[in-house]
């Protein structure tokens, strides 16, 4: 089994490293490995755990954390955006977003509507002005997106976004975001929209 996951003593926190290529099995096998190792560093005092290195899914993160609780006592923080959206991103990574588990929504999105998912996003109709989607990797609208559309919202760069018509003011992929003047940009259609030498690119 190879090793995934290193832990290491600092001054008033332990660090637990992951391979951002680990598999979640990988990761909770490594950690049952290591468990005894951990333990004998809390002695008395309790140093709070860091776990840094992979992007996690909130899933991956809540069986981690239950593992390493059912064991000691500690408070673990995760280096790493829980939620969707630009104020929970710390830093942005790159990910095949080639592989990606997708959800599929079926029907248009109205004003006030606010649609988030782990994963891709397809939504099968139109985002409507005033309605809202977030996705941590990629975000495909077959209708037309003229609302708010957040892709890569854990912090992927590689993440797209593509419409079917591109009538909207702003559109976000990470932590970089383009505002759209209807005056100067054509209305797009098939759209192709990603991330080329830190800007929002539309093609």
């Amino acid at each position: 089994m190879r090793n995934c996951v290193s832990i290491n003593l600092r001054k008033n926190e332990i660090l637990i490293k992951i391979s951002d290529d680990a598999e979640q099995k990988e990761i909770i096998d490594n950690l049952k490995r290591k468990l005894p190792e951990l333990k004998k560093m809390y002695k008395n005092e309790k140093i709070p755990i860091t776990v840094t290195g992979k992007i996690l899914k909130n899933k991956e993160i809540d069986e981690i954390q239950e593992l390493i609780k059912k064991n000691i006592d500690v408070e673990i923080d995760f280096d790493m955006p829980k939620s969707l959206g630009l104020s929970s991103i710390t830093r942005t990574f790159n990910k095949e977003i080639a592989v990606s588990e997708t959800k599929f929504h079926r029907g248009s999105l109205r004003s006030g509507q606010k649609l988030e998912t782990e994963g891709s996003l397809v939504i099968l109709g139109d985002v409507n002005s005033g309605a809202e989607v977030i996705a941590s990797d990629n975000i495909v609208v077959l209708g037309a997106l003229r609302g708010l559309a957040h892709a890569g919202a854990k912090g992927n760069k590689q993440a797209m976004i593509s419409a079917g018509i591109l009538d909207t003011v702003q559109i976000r992929i990470a932590n970089v975001i383009k505002e759209i003047d209807r005056d100067e940009e054509p209305l797009h259609k098939q759209a192709y929209v990603s991330i080329i030498d830190e800007n929002i690119v539309i093609e």
